[in-house]
This record gives C-alpha cells, structure tokens and sequence, in this order.
C-alpha cells in the first residue's frame, strides 16, 4: 500500500497534493553564457571543418573531437559548443563519432587520422576500454588528449578529464529526496546504465545518489552491493530493485516495469538520465501511479529534461554542462600549443570539475537548487 508523503515542515502544502513552487536563488553554482551555435556534424565519424596538421611554430593549431555518438543531444552540444569555441580561438576543429554507444572502431580510426594529420591535441567522450590503446598511440606521437564527460579506465589513460562530478550529482538529488520523503519510508527503484560491465558515470551517479540518502554503500565502484534495507537520513529504506536502461527511454520502461513486478510500492525512483526517467514516468502513469505518488529523480539537465521538471513528470535533475566541457577543452589545447601551459584538475579532485546544479521547482530546506525557469536559460540540447 502506498503511504501519503509528508513534506518538510518549512514547505506549506495544501492537503492531498504537492505544490511547485518557483523560488528564484540569487546566486547559483555558476552560469554557463552564451548561445549554443551550430555544428556541422556527421554519424559516421567523418570530420568537418578544415583538416590541418598541428602547430610547428606558428599559431595553427588543430583538434579533434571524438564523441561517443550523435544521436544524444548531450554529445551534439559537445559539437556545437567546440565548434563556437574553435571559431573563437581560430583552431581548426575535426568532428567525429561513434555510429552508437559503445561503437569503439570508428572512434579509434578518427584517432589514427588526428595523429596522421599532425593534430596538436585530442578531445574525447571514449566508448570503451579498446580505445585506450589508440589514445595512448596519440599520446606518444605528441597528442595531447582531453577526455570529456566519461573518463576512461585507467583514468591516467589520457592527460586530464574535463567532466562533471557524477558523484555530486547523484549526491545532490539524494539529499533532496531524502529531505523530501520528510521521515517517509523509502521504497527505491535504481535504475543504471548498464549490468554487463562497469562504466564510472553508472556507479558514481547511482552511488552518490545512495549517500545523498543517507545509505550506506558497499563498494563505490559497483551499484547493488548495498544492504537492501535499513536506515536513511530520515527513516527506512528498502531498495527494490537495481535494472539497467541503457540510458534509453525504451529502456528506462523496461527497468520500471520489472521493477514495479516486484514491488508495486515503490515511491522513489532514481535513474541514470532523462530518456530513461521519461520512459520510468510512462509506466509509473499506466500502471495508476500519480505524479503525488512517487518521487522520479535523476541526472543531466538537458532542455528536455528541464522541460519535464517544468511540466512536473520529473521532479528533480541535476544540470550538468557538456557545452563548458567541450569549449574548454578546446581553449585548453590552444592555450597549451601556443604557449606550453597546461591545464591543472580542480582543487581535491583527479579532474577539471565543470559544474553541477540542482533544478527542481520543489525546493527542499538545506538543499541548494535552482528552479526549471533559471534552468532553461542555460539547459542544453
């Protein structure tokens, strides 16, 4: 049977529903500016822009940039924000892709041709553990390599990482659920990436978003090693179920159904992304769960995403910037080709942390957010 939620008692609720209310902060975690400009792009991994070798004393300085796959509006930003920041600085930009998640052979032939054109520096978001071999061939022939987003493993693999703090994502979601449950038995659904193999952005949302509950986690490199019940920060907890998405809406379905076959009480439900939080939020709606009936979290903070916060089929995400990550690391590999300077990690991390904010239009006491209308300013894709 599922329980009514209690609120935290510095929200006024009117009884039987949860209000949205828009609370616009005067600061927040930082603002990302501009207006995203248009890349041309291709699913194939073929380049676009001009094709130059790297810089021999002069100022010409080429790059490329290697995404995981085109079809993700986080990746397509990637491009877009690279492109705005090589028209800036005058580099010569090379786009690449993966055909799909997880297509490793086109992102090592778009390697070999960047070190083969003579390319100064390598920006990649990489598909798996058979293209470390090829950016450590770039490295050795003077490349220098920049991973976005996802670092590889081992994460020594390329020269420094450009991402978001997963951890501090799921973090944040996981102290704002738990404020809100407000004492609330916690029947929790996880919804992952992936269960066939281990990728640092699966485990470090996923468990982040644990200790943000409060919850005890096992190991911190691997998802469903926790004690399936016991206490959070505010009562007790049961985990359900740990299903993998694929990080798809198709999937996040998949994972909520057979979550919900084997609890049909689940009230929070944490997933990887916002595809498979949205596909969660159609069969948490077929199956009679109200919007008032389940808290629906999760991590990337993409205009569409941003739209379900506004329209309330999600409750809260984290926002993370993939457009920053992209224009950085295009500076960096300028800055480093011109002048010799080299880009440092973030103070206390092995990384160049590029920011996280929460974005909910349901703040909770103690828990730093921002609201979906502050959010859309400056969402991607």
């Amino acid at each position: 049977m599922t329980t009514t939620r209690r609120r935290p008692s510095s929200v006024l609720v009117p009884a039987g529903r949860r209000t949205r209310t828009r609370i616009a902060l005067a600061t927040s975690t930082f603002v990302v500016a501009g207006i995203l400009s248009t890349a041309c792009s291709s699913d194939s991994g073929s380049g676009s822009g001009s094709t130059a070798a790297g810089s021999d004393g002069d100022d010409n300085v080429a790059v490329s940039l290697i995404v995981k796959t085109t079809t993700n509006p986080f990746f397509v930003a990637m491009q877009e924000g690279a492109q705005k920041a090589a028209d800036a600085e005058g580099v010569d930009l090379t786009l690449a892709a993966g055909r799909e998640d997880g297509d490793e052979d086109t992102q090592i032939q778009a390697i070999e041709n960047a070190i083969s054109q003579g390319q100064d520096g390598i920006l990649i978001t990489p598909n798996g553990p058979a293209v470390v071999d090829a950016v450590e061939r770039a490295r050795e022939a003077g490349l220098y390599v920049i991973a976005l987003d996802t670092p590889p493993e081992p994460a020594d693999a390329v020269d420094i990482t450009f991402a978001t703090d997963n951890v501090d994502a799921g973090r944040r979601i996981g102290e704002w659920t738990a404020a809100t449950l407000g004492g609330e038995d916690a029947v929790i659904a996880l919804l992952d990436l992936f269960d066939d193999r281990i990728v640092s952005v699966d485990h470090s949302r996923d468990q982040g978003f644990l200790e943000g509950m409060g919850i005890d986690t096992a190991d911190d490199q691997a998802n469903g090693d926790e004690a399936k019940t016991g206490d959070y920060s505010g009562g007790s907890y049961t985990i359900v179920c740990n299903e993998a998405t694929g990080g798809a809406e198709d999937g996040g379905a998949t994972a909520m159904e057979n979550c919900l076959s084997q609890n049909p009480d689940v009230n929070v439900v944490y997933t990887i992304n916002e595809p498979a939080a949205y596909g969660a939020s159609q069969v948490l709606e077929s199956a009679g769960k109200s919007p008032e009936d389940v808290l629906l979290v999760s991590v990337d903070g993409g205009c569409a995403g941003v739209g379900y916060v506004e329209k309330g089929i999600l409750d809260a995400t984290s926002q993370q910037y993939p457009v920053r990550m992209a224009e950085e690391g295009v500076q960096a590999i300028a800055q480093l080709a011109r002048t010799g300077e080299k880009p440092e990690t973030t103070d206390g991390l092995d990384f160049f942390d590029t920011g996280v904010a929460l974005v909910t239009d349901e703040p909770a006491e103690g828990v730093e957010s921002i609201t979906s209308a502050d959010a859309k300013e400056i969402c991607w894709g």
